[in-house]
Formats: structure tokens, C-alpha cells, sequence
């Protein structure tokens, strides 16, 4: 087997051990464990010729995530860049970890780490395009879910488009706009743009 592959079997291995669950076509399945399938599926679609540092990027971004609950974090907006620090440092030492035992070496387990702590986002276009997948599948597979929970609030849901807005290229503009959306999505997509 290759190490690209051995090293995503493993990414995987890890990410089904997570306890939260998600409902997927009415089966229970680990909730990282799928966001890290969507994320490699969404990074094909939106880029097919991804070089496997990104593909290996985007399939460990939350990687064994749940070791870090939010809850352990202040519930304001400092707590939660705090909790957002700490995870991206432990996802890169993990995958980095992993990579090794799969025969990476120190300059692509670097890039790896560069791309999941979000290091030169606006001069790397690999981390760019890592940035647009990972609104992309939110915007597919979380933004319903999310609009439920915060239903009270459609001035929080508007702003949090716009910052996810403000994070994408315009080739990422491009894929968020021509994907299917509910109806109340799309009304909050319109509002955030107008």
C-alpha cells in the first residue's frame, strides 16, 4: 500500500473513534470521520488536480477533534479564538505525527501543518483553496443545521456569511452560488451579499 494511502487510513482510523454521531442516509456514522470524507470529496470536486499535501490537508482538518470540547473555552469571542488556536496546533502535531509513520518527511509534514494552521492564506494558493473547501462543506452540509439553531437570531446567521464570504476566492464565490441551497439558506446567502 502507499503511503498516501496508509496515511488516510489512518486519518481515518482515528476519526471513527469519535464519539459524536451524524445521522448520514438514516445511518448513525462518526461525525469527524465524515467531515473528513465530505472535506476530501468537496476538495476533488472543487479541484481535482489537488496535490496530495492538500488532499491529505483537507482529509485531517479536524482530526480527533473532539479531545478539545469548546466547552472547556470561555463562551465569547476570545474563549472561542483560544479553542480554535489549540485545536489547529494539535491537528498539525497529530497528522504530522501520523505522516511520519507513513514516511513523510519534515518538509511535507510542514506544509501539511502550515496549510491547517492557516500560515500564509492569502500568498499560498493551496491554502486558499483549502479555506474555500472548508466553507463549502460547511455552507453544504452545516449551514441548515446551523440556521436551525440559531433561528432567533438572522442578524448572527448574515454576519457569519459574510465572514465565510470574506474568506473565499471568487472561483469559491462561483461554487457556493451554483450549489443547491434551501430555501431558507439561499434567503440568508441573498441577504449577507446585498
Amino acid at each position: 500500500m502507499n503511503r498516501f494511502k496508509s496515511t488516510i487510513e489512518d486519518f481515518d482510523k482515528i476519526n471513527k473513534e469519535d464519539p459524536h454521531k451524524e445521522l448520514v442516509n438514516g445511518k448513525e456514522v462518526p461525525k469527524e470521520w465524515i467531515y473528513g470524507v465530505r472535506m476530501s470529496e468537496m476538495l476533488m470536486e472543487f479541484c481535482p488536480s489537488a496535490s496530495e499535501i492538500l488532499r491529505l490537508a483537507a482529509r485531517c482538518q479536524h482530526i480527533k477533534r473532539w479531545v478539545i470540547p469548546r466547552e472547556e473555552f470561555p463562551m465569547d469571542r476570545k474563549g472561542y479564538l483560544l479553542w480554535r488556536t489549540k485545536l489547529k496546533k494539535f491537528h498539525g502535531e497529530l497528522a504530522g505525527s501520523i505522516m511520519r509513520q507513513n514516511g513523510y518527511g519534515e518538509g511535507e509534514i510542514q506544509k501539511v501543518d502550515d496549510l491547517l494552521n492557516k500560515r500564509r492564506l492569502k500568498t499560498d494558493p493551496e491554502a486558499q483553496t483549502l479555506e474555500d473547501v472548508v466553507c463549502l462543506v460547511f455552507l453544504k452540509y452545516y449551514f441548515d443545521g446551523f440556521i436551525e439553531k440559531h433561528r432567533e437570531e438572522e442578524g448572527k446567521l448574515v454576519d457569519i456569511v459574510q465572514k465565510t464570504w470574506k474568506k473565499m476566492s471568487d472561483k469559491g464565490h462561483k461554487a457556493a452560488l451554483s450549489m443547491p441551497h434551501s430555501e431558507q439558506a439561499l434567503r440568508i446567502i441573498q441577504k449577507a451579499l446585498e
